[in-house]
């Protein structure tokens, strides 16, 4: 067993995918794409940004010869699907540069991978730009796509082949441990090495405790605001049961203080409304 970082933390992700050969042998297997780069770049933005909001890419690759462009995504948001939509189309808008002709010159592909899982519990999600007639056929115009890979959700049977050895490879760090045994791709391999614990620079175990406090954090405010919902949902439906019983007229206010659990005062003031 390898002792290895796990890939949640985005500045391992972003180590272990920056890689042009391990880059391009994922998309292979995931889009079936075969890139020819040099360089990944890390948190891409465009300037000046495209909208409102500057897009920010985790990782971003461009191939001049093959027109491809390719971004790779992975922190989980509560509107990753809105706002990975919003990057994919910003890296669209950016090659329009005329009126005369809305085609990019270069197609866009963008692959977010979901080391924390989601809400919707499977495995491939795609968006496909591709116009497609009443019987579900595609015209062949729009090449475009996002992909939304959650490992968490790896379905033995369903999930295409290529990608289940990167799905199980991302999943299996999270317990920061892994059997590279079980393994027979050579860039998964390569990723192991990388993120094996002891090749983990001082400034990148910073950057992880940085990550894990805003985690945390995150947690902790989500959790707070959670408990605090509660309390006032209970309040809610405490004053409304009061104001129930008080148009019935058959108890006494003191009486539905008592009950509820609201101060007379309260009673008093929800009687008078």
């Amino acid at each position: 067993m390898k002792q290895v970082v796990p890939l949640r933390y985005d500045v391992i992700f972003k180590k272990a995918f920056s890689v042009p050969d391990i880059f391009t042998a994922f998309v292979r297997d995931f889009l079936n794409i075969e890139l020819e780069i040099d360089l990944v770049e890390k948190d891409k933005v465009y300037d000046p940004p495209i909208g409102n909001v500057a897009a920010k890419f985790d990782l971003y690759a461009e191939d001049q010869k093959n027109r491809i462009i390719v971004d790779m995504q992975h922190v989980r948001f509560p509107d990753h699907y809105h706002r990975f939509l919003h990057y994919h189309c910003a890296a669209l808008l950016d090659q329009v540069v005329h009126s005369k002709d809305y085609r990019p010159r270069l197609k866009v592909f963008t692959l977010v991978v979901l080391t924390s899982g989601d809400r919707h519990k499977k495995d491939i999600s795609i968006i496909d730009f591709d116009p497609k007639d009443l019987r579900g056929n595609s015209l062949g115009e729009i090449d475009h796509k996002i992909i939304y890979i959650c490992p968490k959700y790896l379905d033995k049977t369903l999930t295409p082949k290529p990608c289940h050895e990167w799905m199980e490879a991302i999943e299996d760090s999270l317990d920061e441990q892994v059997d590279e045994s079980k393994y027979t791709h050579p860039e998964i391999q390569r990723v192991f090495g990388l993120i094996e614990k002891d090749q983990v620079t001082p400034h990148e175990r910073a950057k992880m405790f940085d990550e894990h406090g805003h985690e945390a954090l995150k947690q902790e405010t989500f959790q707070d605001g959670k408990k605090e919902g509660l309390k006032e949902g209970e309040q809610k439906a405490k004053e409304q049961f009061a104001r129930n019983v008080l148009s019935l007229g058959t108890l006494a206010e003191e009486q539905i203080a008592q009950v509820t659990g609201l101060t007379l005062e309260k009673v008093t003031a929800l009687k008078s409304e």
